[in-house]
């Protein structure tokens, strides 16, 4: 344990699953360290957990390519002002989440200035860009990881790598009950639930959605539907769009979704627990229904031309996928779940397959008692399993050992900082 008891901390988290997570390893370190000060790039979360903001998350992420190049000036002279910071009041330890744009190029400026970097949570630089690779063995003390491939991919081009689980994997369980959670929205509680998940982007959303709805339609009238709303979505457009989508502004109310058996809920995670089986785009949310042992099926569209380009661009080393293993339709396994475990576990409907028929087919007999579904189930369990691969401590706890060792490594240097060109 290092002798200073107040060290001073970088953070840079700069969407909001980062700032979640940057706000509970402030509060582990704070609990740890009572002085403990902390500046940096955080969202509102990790302001209450004691970050002192020098730039505000929300001013700087989920812009899209436009918004971008039109707000460069303003990005960059938020970038410099971090840069000052880090440099005027040289943190012990800095610890960079996910966001690899900025994060990557904040890499280099500390480690120029020989402090220390933890990185927590990996850009997926395994499925492509891998010229980033070299920014990190150049820039990064320590990567945290959150999948078990990941470590065993840059152990073996010489990254100091730790895989810490996956903080989606030890979240309790829902406490509300079926009966409590279908008076709250207006369900029937004898129907069986089927969960839809279009993703968190509006664009993505959108793009997802149709196909979904039609689904409600292909279905028989037995069964009641849950559309989580992220928090990045306007409840009130997305239900006017899926009332009405030739007109769909302003908005219509929800009560025109009774019509298909479709209720707009709040939260994923109890969305997930409760129903029957789900239809779930490509992305975190897939980890979320894994975890709690869900049945589902992946679903992903973008455009045509981006999907050729990631055919041609993604590919993956020997750590995480064989070389050649592809669907009948050429394509590689997007859903995290499946590269966790190794294998095709749950199925993917992607581009012209994603279709509310090719949904329906796959999504029956994970609603029926049937053997695959209690395959599936198994096949959750035992990913659920390797996210989780320690009980006695969390992924957020063990980051914050890491930032630990590094701090005593600081101290027993004397607590120098040196300049390292790279």
């Amino acid at each position: 344990m290092p002798t200073s008891p107040n060290p001073r901390i970088f953070l840079s988290a700069g969407e909001a699953s980062g700032d979640h997570y940057g706000a509970q390893v402030l509060s582990e370190l704070r609990s740890r360290r009572a002085g403990l000060t902390s500046f940096g790039l955080g969202g509102r979360e990790s302001e209450e957990a004691g970050l002192e903001r020098i730039v505000r998350a929300e001013d700087v992420a989920h812009m899209g390519i436009t918004e971008v190049i039109r707000h460069i000036p303003y990005i960059y002279g938020e970038y410099r002002r971090l840069v000052a910071a880090i440099k005027e009041r040289r943190p012990d330890v800095a610890i960079l989440i996910d966001f690899p744009d900025v994060n990557l190029r904040l890499a280099r400026e500390l480690k120029k200035l020989g402090i220390p970097v933890i990185y927590f949570v990996s850009p997926q630089l395994w499925a492509w860009k891998r010229r980033r690779l070299r920014w990190i063995q150049q820039r990064v003390d320590r990567m945290m990881v959150i999948f078990p491939f990941e470590e065993k991919f840059y152990r073996a081009r010489g990254v100091d790598a730790a895989f810490v689980g996956h903080p989606l994997a030890e979240l309790p369980r829902p406490a509300i009950s079926r009966e409590d959670y279908a008076a709250a929205h207006g369900l029937d509680p004898v129907r069986q639930w089927i969960a839809l998940l279009p993703g968190s982007r509006w664009k993505e959303v959108t793009t997802n959605v149709d196909a979904m709805i039609e689904l409600t339609y292909q279905l028989s009238s037995g069964f009641e539907f849950l559309l989580p709303v992220a928090a990045t979505i306007d409840r009130q457009k997305l239900a006017a769009y899926i009332a009405g989508p030739d007109e769909w502004w302003p908005a219509k109310p929800e009560s025109d979704l009774k019509r298909l058996h479709l209720h707009l809920v709040p939260d994923a995670h109890e969305a997930l627990h409760h129903a029957r089986a789900s239809v779930v785009a490509s992305g975190t949310a897939t980890v979320q229904a894994a975890v709690l042992g869900n049945p589902f099926v992946v679903v992903y569209r973008v455009s045509p031309v981006t999907f050729r380009l990631a055919k041609r661009l993604v590919r993956y080393p020997p750590e995480i996928w064989p070389a050649g293993q592809t669907d009948a339709n050429g394509n590689l396994p997007i859903a995290m779940v499946n590269l966790i475990a190794g294998r095709r576990i749950v199925p993917e409907l992607l581009q012209d397959r994603f279709t509310a028929k090719d949904v329906a087919t796959a999504l029956a007999p994970l609603l029926a008692d049937s053997p695959e579904r209690e395959q599936m189930i198994d096949d959750l369990a035992e990913v659920r399993h390797i996210l989780r691969p320690d009980l006695n401590s969390s992924s957020i706890q063990r980051v914050c050992d890491g930032v630990e060792e590094l701090l005593s490594r600081s101290t027993s240097a004397g607590g120098l900082n040196v300049t390292v060109s790279v």
